[in-house]
Protein backbone atom coordinates (compact mmCIF):
# COMPACT_ATOMS: atom_id res chain seq x y z
CA UNK A 1 0.00 0.00 0.00
CA UNK A 2 1.49 3.52 -0.78
CA UNK A 3 2.60 5.67 2.39
CA UNK A 4 0.70 8.92 2.74
CA UNK A 5 4.30 10.72 2.20
CA UNK A 6 4.29 9.18 -1.73
CA UNK A 7 0.58 10.15 -2.13
CA UNK A 8 0.81 13.91 -0.83
CA UNK A 9 4.31 13.65 -3.26
CA UNK A 10 2.46 12.55 -6.43
CA UNK A 11 -0.40 15.29 -6.05
CA UNK A 12 2.55 17.79 -5.46
CA UNK A 13 4.03 16.01 -8.62
CA UNK A 14 0.90 16.76 -11.05
CA UNK A 15 -0.05 20.45 -9.68
CA UNK A 16 4.21 21.96 -9.72
CA UNK A 17 3.97 23.31 -13.40
CA UNK A 18 7.90 22.59 -13.47
CA UNK A 19 7.96 19.31 -11.59
CA UNK A 20 10.66 17.00 -12.50
CA UNK A 21 9.16 13.47 -14.22
CA UNK A 22 12.60 12.35 -13.73
CA UNK A 23 12.18 11.46 -10.59
CA UNK A 24 9.19 9.15 -10.96
CA UNK A 25 11.20 6.86 -13.03
CA UNK A 26 14.31 6.42 -10.43
CA UNK A 27 14.54 2.64 -9.14
CA UNK A 28 14.39 2.24 -5.13
CA UNK A 29 15.70 -0.29 -2.25
CA UNK A 30 13.38 -2.07 0.00
CA UNK A 31 14.08 -3.02 3.36
CA UNK A 32 15.35 -6.52 2.19
CA UNK A 33 17.99 -4.84 -0.14
CA UNK A 34 15.75 -5.44 -3.32
CA UNK A 35 15.58 -3.11 -6.29
CA UNK A 36 11.61 -2.22 -6.78
CA UNK A 37 10.99 -1.54 -10.69
CA UNK A 38 10.46 1.83 -11.25
CA UNK A 39 7.31 3.03 -12.85
CA UNK A 40 7.05 3.49 -16.54
CA UNK A 41 8.92 5.73 -18.13
CA UNK A 42 6.65 8.17 -19.96
CA UNK A 43 6.92 8.81 -23.45
CA UNK A 44 5.01 11.61 -25.21
CA UNK A 45 5.24 11.17 -29.31
CA UNK A 46 4.30 14.76 -30.09
CA UNK A 47 3.65 16.21 -33.73
CA UNK A 48 1.40 15.55 -36.58
CA UNK A 49 -0.28 13.18 -38.52
CA UNK A 50 2.72 11.66 -39.42
CA UNK A 51 3.08 11.05 -35.22
CA UNK A 52 -0.53 9.80 -35.21
CA UNK A 53 -0.35 7.47 -37.75
CA UNK A 54 -3.30 6.31 -39.00
CA UNK A 55 -4.48 3.09 -38.34
CA UNK A 56 -1.47 1.39 -38.31
CA UNK A 57 -0.46 3.53 -35.78
CA UNK A 58 2.86 4.92 -37.44
CA UNK A 59 5.89 4.46 -36.08
CA UNK A 60 4.89 3.89 -32.49
CA UNK A 61 4.04 0.58 -32.92
CA UNK A 62 7.05 -0.95 -34.09
CA UNK A 63 8.89 1.54 -31.57
CA UNK A 64 6.97 0.22 -28.59
CA UNK A 65 7.83 -3.54 -29.74
CA UNK A 66 11.39 -2.92 -29.68
CA UNK A 67 10.91 -0.99 -26.35
CA UNK A 68 9.33 -4.34 -24.65
CA UNK A 69 11.75 -6.62 -26.89
CA UNK A 70 14.77 -4.95 -24.93
CA UNK A 71 12.79 -4.85 -21.59
CA UNK A 72 12.22 -1.17 -21.02
CA UNK A 73 8.93 -0.19 -19.46
CA UNK A 74 7.53 2.62 -20.89
CA UNK A 75 4.15 4.47 -21.04
CA UNK A 76 3.10 6.28 -24.32
CA UNK A 77 1.33 9.33 -23.07
CA UNK A 78 -0.85 11.52 -24.48
CA UNK A 79 -4.33 12.98 -25.02
CA UNK A 80 -5.04 10.94 -28.70
CA UNK A 81 -5.65 7.68 -29.03
CA UNK A 82 -5.08 6.14 -32.11
CA UNK A 83 -3.88 2.23 -33.78
CA UNK A 84 -5.15 -1.36 -34.12
CA UNK A 85 -7.04 -2.46 -31.18
CA UNK A 86 -4.27 -4.85 -30.65
CA UNK A 87 -1.52 -2.25 -29.66
CA UNK A 88 -0.86 -2.59 -26.64
CA UNK A 89 -0.19 1.11 -25.92
CA UNK A 90 -2.00 3.89 -28.16
CA UNK A 91 -1.76 7.22 -26.17
CA UNK A 92 0.14 9.99 -28.22
CA UNK A 93 0.11 13.60 -28.52
CA UNK A 94 -0.32 13.43 -32.63
CA UNK A 95 -2.82 15.69 -34.40
CA UNK A 96 -3.56 16.20 -38.25
CA UNK A 97 -2.95 18.99 -40.04
CA UNK A 98 -1.23 20.58 -37.45
CA UNK A 99 1.20 23.28 -37.62
CA UNK A 100 4.42 24.01 -35.42
CA UNK A 101 2.13 27.40 -34.03
CA UNK A 102 -1.16 24.85 -33.31
CA UNK A 103 1.24 22.40 -31.07
CA UNK A 104 2.68 25.74 -29.38
CA UNK A 105 -0.58 27.38 -28.14
CA UNK A 106 -1.46 23.30 -26.55
CA UNK A 107 1.71 22.29 -25.42
CA UNK A 108 1.62 23.58 -22.00
CA UNK A 109 -1.76 22.01 -21.30
CA UNK A 110 -0.25 18.40 -22.67
CA UNK A 111 2.76 18.64 -20.53
CA UNK A 112 1.30 19.67 -17.46
CA UNK A 113 -1.40 17.00 -17.55
CA UNK A 114 1.03 13.93 -18.56
CA UNK A 115 4.31 15.04 -17.29
CA UNK A 116 6.39 13.16 -19.85
CA UNK A 117 9.81 11.85 -19.04
CA UNK A 118 10.78 12.45 -22.73
CA UNK A 119 9.47 13.87 -25.70
CA UNK A 120 9.48 12.57 -29.05
CA UNK A 121 9.31 15.43 -31.57
CA UNK A 122 8.11 15.94 -35.52
CA UNK A 123 6.39 18.57 -36.35
CA UNK A 124 6.72 21.27 -39.35
CA UNK A 125 5.53 18.93 -42.31
CA UNK A 126 2.20 20.91 -42.18
CA UNK A 127 4.53 24.06 -42.22
CA UNK A 128 6.02 23.42 -45.61
CA UNK A 129 3.41 24.54 -47.86
CA UNK A 130 2.01 26.68 -45.38
CA UNK A 131 1.77 30.50 -46.25
CA UNK A 132 5.19 30.98 -44.19
CA UNK A 133 7.48 28.19 -44.96
CA UNK A 134 10.41 30.42 -44.30
CA UNK A 135 9.52 30.97 -40.68
CA UNK A 136 8.87 27.60 -39.86
CA UNK A 137 12.45 27.38 -38.37
CA UNK A 138 11.76 30.47 -35.61
CA UNK A 139 8.60 28.76 -34.96
CA UNK A 140 10.32 25.31 -34.22
CA UNK A 141 13.28 27.25 -31.89
CA UNK A 142 10.44 29.33 -30.06
CA UNK A 143 8.29 25.95 -29.42
CA UNK A 144 11.18 23.58 -28.45
CA UNK A 145 11.88 26.65 -25.98
CA UNK A 146 8.64 26.23 -24.48
CA UNK A 147 9.10 23.03 -23.60
CA UNK A 148 12.47 22.89 -22.63
CA UNK A 149 10.94 25.75 -20.13
CA UNK A 150 8.06 24.09 -18.83
CA UNK A 151 9.57 20.33 -18.81
CA UNK A 152 13.66 21.54 -17.76
CA UNK A 153 14.27 17.56 -16.61
CA UNK A 154 12.77 16.02 -19.92
CA UNK A 155 14.68 14.65 -22.15
CA UNK A 156 13.35 16.44 -25.55
CA UNK A 157 14.27 14.76 -29.27
CA UNK A 158 13.68 16.64 -31.85
CA UNK A 159 14.03 15.26 -35.09
CA UNK A 160 14.39 16.85 -38.78
CA UNK A 161 11.51 16.21 -40.99
CA UNK A 162 10.76 13.54 -43.42
CA UNK A 163 10.73 14.08 -47.25
CA UNK A 164 7.82 15.25 -48.89
CA UNK A 165 7.43 14.06 -52.43
CA UNK A 166 6.37 17.46 -53.67
CA UNK A 167 8.13 19.94 -51.93
CA UNK A 168 11.57 18.60 -51.37
CA UNK A 169 14.22 21.78 -51.33
CA UNK A 170 11.62 23.38 -49.10
CA UNK A 171 12.04 20.58 -46.45
CA UNK A 172 16.02 20.15 -47.07
CA UNK A 173 15.87 24.53 -46.10
CA UNK A 174 14.04 23.80 -42.94
CA UNK A 175 16.13 20.85 -41.87
CA UNK A 176 19.06 22.64 -42.53
CA UNK A 177 17.85 25.65 -40.60
CA UNK A 178 16.86 24.17 -37.86
CA UNK A 179 19.60 21.20 -36.80
CA UNK A 180 22.07 24.29 -35.85
CA UNK A 181 19.36 26.07 -33.35
CA UNK A 182 18.51 22.93 -31.69
CA UNK A 183 22.40 22.39 -30.88
CA UNK A 184 22.86 25.72 -29.78
CA UNK A 185 20.27 24.92 -27.25
CA UNK A 186 21.37 21.35 -26.31
CA UNK A 187 25.34 23.25 -26.16
CA UNK A 188 23.71 25.76 -23.72
CA UNK A 189 22.92 22.96 -21.11
CA UNK A 190 19.17 22.15 -22.56
CA UNK A 191 17.89 18.19 -22.92
CA UNK A 192 17.31 19.00 -26.53
CA UNK A 193 18.86 16.24 -28.87
CA UNK A 194 19.04 16.17 -32.19
CA UNK A 195 17.53 13.19 -34.51
CA UNK A 196 18.30 13.06 -38.35
CA UNK A 197 14.99 11.46 -39.61
CA UNK A 198 15.07 12.62 -43.10
CA UNK A 199 17.94 10.31 -44.52
CA UNK A 200 15.41 7.30 -42.73
CA UNK A 201 12.35 7.21 -44.96
CA UNK A 202 12.87 7.44 -48.73
CA UNK A 203 9.90 8.83 -51.27
CA UNK A 204 9.12 5.17 -52.18
CA UNK A 205 7.93 4.60 -48.63
CA UNK A 206 5.52 7.44 -48.81
CA UNK A 207 2.28 6.44 -51.08
CA UNK A 208 0.81 9.85 -51.03
CA UNK A 209 4.18 11.73 -51.20
CA UNK A 210 3.77 12.16 -47.29
CA UNK A 211 2.50 9.99 -44.89
CA UNK A 212 5.06 6.42 -44.58
CA UNK A 213 3.97 2.96 -45.02
CA UNK A 214 4.51 0.25 -42.71
CA UNK A 215 7.54 -0.03 -44.17
CA UNK A 216 8.47 4.21 -43.60
CA UNK A 217 7.42 3.88 -40.24
CA UNK A 218 9.36 0.66 -38.94
CA UNK A 219 12.12 2.95 -40.01
CA UNK A 220 11.47 5.52 -38.41
CA UNK A 221 10.94 3.34 -35.11
CA UNK A 222 14.47 2.09 -35.67
CA UNK A 223 15.70 5.78 -35.66
CA UNK A 224 13.97 6.48 -32.24
CA UNK A 225 14.67 3.89 -30.55
CA UNK A 226 18.79 4.14 -31.29
CA UNK A 227 18.23 8.28 -30.25
CA UNK A 228 16.25 6.86 -27.38
CA UNK A 229 19.15 4.42 -26.58
CA UNK A 230 22.19 6.47 -26.85
CA UNK A 231 20.58 8.94 -24.00
CA UNK A 232 20.85 7.39 -20.29
CA UNK A 233 17.72 7.69 -18.34
CA UNK A 234 15.20 8.39 -21.28
CA UNK A 235 13.94 5.43 -21.61
CA UNK A 236 14.81 3.97 -18.78
CA UNK A 237 17.05 0.81 -17.59
CA UNK A 238 16.29 -2.54 -18.93
CA UNK A 239 14.33 -5.22 -16.79
CA UNK A 240 17.01 -7.48 -15.89
CA UNK A 241 15.27 -11.43 -15.44
CA UNK A 242 18.41 -12.88 -15.22
CA UNK A 243 20.56 -11.21 -12.70
CA UNK A 244 20.31 -7.42 -10.90
CA UNK A 245 23.06 -5.64 -12.59
CA UNK A 246 22.94 -2.57 -14.96
CA UNK A 247 25.37 -1.95 -17.86
CA UNK A 248 25.56 1.21 -19.10
CA UNK A 249 27.52 1.50 -22.49
CA UNK A 250 29.51 4.97 -23.90
CA UNK A 251 31.09 5.59 -27.30
CA UNK A 252 34.31 7.25 -26.41
CA UNK A 253 35.93 7.39 -29.79
CA UNK A 254 35.12 7.35 -33.69
CA UNK A 255 36.81 7.33 -37.02
CA UNK A 256 36.26 6.09 -40.66
CA UNK A 257 34.81 2.98 -40.15
CA UNK A 258 35.01 2.35 -36.49
CA UNK A 259 34.29 3.38 -32.93
CA UNK A 260 35.97 2.41 -29.72
CA UNK A 261 33.50 2.36 -26.68
CA UNK A 262 32.79 1.38 -23.41
CA UNK A 263 30.01 -0.64 -20.92
CA UNK A 264 29.94 0.32 -17.20
CA UNK A 265 28.57 -2.65 -14.80
CA UNK A 266 26.98 -1.50 -12.10
CA UNK A 267 25.28 -3.49 -8.98
CA UNK A 268 22.63 -1.84 -7.76
CA UNK A 269 21.82 -4.09 -5.11
CA UNK A 270 22.41 -4.68 -1.21
CA UNK A 271 24.43 -8.00 -2.41
CA UNK A 272 27.53 -8.52 -4.32
CA UNK A 273 27.09 -10.15 -7.88
CA UNK A 274 29.93 -13.61 -8.88
CA UNK A 275 30.53 -12.76 -12.30
CA UNK A 276 28.11 -10.82 -14.96
CA UNK A 277 27.27 -10.74 -18.72
CA UNK A 278 26.33 -8.13 -20.92
CA UNK A 279 24.41 -8.27 -24.46
CA UNK A 280 24.25 -5.64 -26.34
CA UNK A 281 23.14 -4.41 -29.48
CA UNK A 282 25.37 -2.41 -32.65
CA UNK A 283 23.88 -0.88 -36.29
CA UNK A 284 23.48 -2.37 -39.08
CA UNK A 285 27.33 -3.44 -40.72
CA UNK A 286 29.22 -3.33 -37.11
CA UNK A 287 31.16 -6.13 -35.71
CA UNK A 288 33.04 -6.25 -32.34
CA UNK A 289 36.71 -6.33 -33.53
CA UNK A 290 38.68 -6.39 -30.00
CA UNK A 291 37.53 -6.02 -26.07
CA UNK A 292 39.33 -5.83 -23.12
CA UNK A 293 38.14 -6.37 -19.53
CA UNK A 294 35.38 -8.76 -20.89
CA UNK A 295 35.87 -12.13 -22.93
CA UNK A 296 33.46 -11.95 -26.07
CA UNK A 297 31.38 -15.20 -27.10
CA UNK A 298 29.73 -13.85 -30.59
CA UNK A 299 29.59 -10.31 -31.48
CA UNK A 300 27.64 -9.06 -28.97
CA UNK A 301 27.92 -10.82 -25.66
CA UNK A 302 30.66 -10.39 -23.45
CA UNK A 303 31.53 -11.98 -20.05
CA UNK A 304 33.23 -10.79 -17.04
CA UNK A 305 37.41 -11.48 -16.94
CA UNK A 306 38.77 -13.65 -13.93
CA UNK A 307 39.37 -10.42 -12.38
CA UNK A 308 36.56 -7.96 -12.27
CA UNK A 309 33.73 -10.74 -11.91
CA UNK A 310 32.52 -9.88 -8.33
CA UNK A 311 30.81 -6.63 -7.96
CA UNK A 312 30.28 -5.08 -4.15
CA UNK A 313 27.06 -3.25 -3.56
CA UNK A 314 26.94 -0.01 -5.38
CA UNK A 315 30.52 -1.07 -6.76
CA UNK A 316 30.90 -1.27 -10.85
CA UNK A 317 33.56 -3.09 -13.35
CA UNK A 318 33.65 -2.63 -17.07
CA UNK A 319 35.13 -3.27 -20.20
CA UNK A 320 35.87 -1.40 -23.46
CA UNK A 321 35.83 -2.74 -27.28
CA UNK A 322 36.19 -1.56 -30.58
CA UNK A 323 33.65 -2.26 -33.28
CA UNK A 324 34.52 -1.69 -37.37
CA UNK A 325 31.71 -0.76 -40.01
CA UNK A 326 30.57 2.06 -41.81
CA UNK A 327 27.67 4.58 -40.27
CA UNK A 328 26.71 6.52 -37.52
CA UNK A 329 28.67 4.98 -34.02
CA UNK A 330 25.94 3.78 -31.96
CA UNK A 331 25.29 1.17 -28.94
CA UNK A 332 21.53 0.19 -29.46
CA UNK A 333 21.14 -1.11 -26.11
CA UNK A 334 22.47 -2.84 -23.63
CA UNK A 335 21.66 -5.61 -20.53
CA UNK A 336 23.39 -7.13 -17.91
CA UNK A 337 22.47 -10.28 -16.41
CA UNK A 338 24.24 -12.12 -13.49
CA UNK A 339 24.28 -15.62 -11.92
Amino acid sequence: MPSPLKALCGVFAAVLLTASPAAADESTVDEAGEVVAAAPVRVMPLGDSITQGGSIGGYRLDLATLLRNTGRTVDFVGSMTDGPGSMPDRNHEGHPGWTIAQVDAQVVNWLRTYTPRTILLHIGTNDMYGSDPAGAPRRLSALVDKITSQAPASDVFVSTIIPIRFADATVRNYNAAVVPLLRAKAAAGKRVHVVDMYPAVPISDLPDGIHPNAAGYSKMATVWFNALSSVPGSIGDPRQPGGSCTATPRVTGTWSGGFQAEVTVTNPTASAITGWTVRFTLPGGHTVTQVWGGTASGSVTVTNAHYNGTVSPGGSAGFGFIASGQGTAAIGTATCSSP
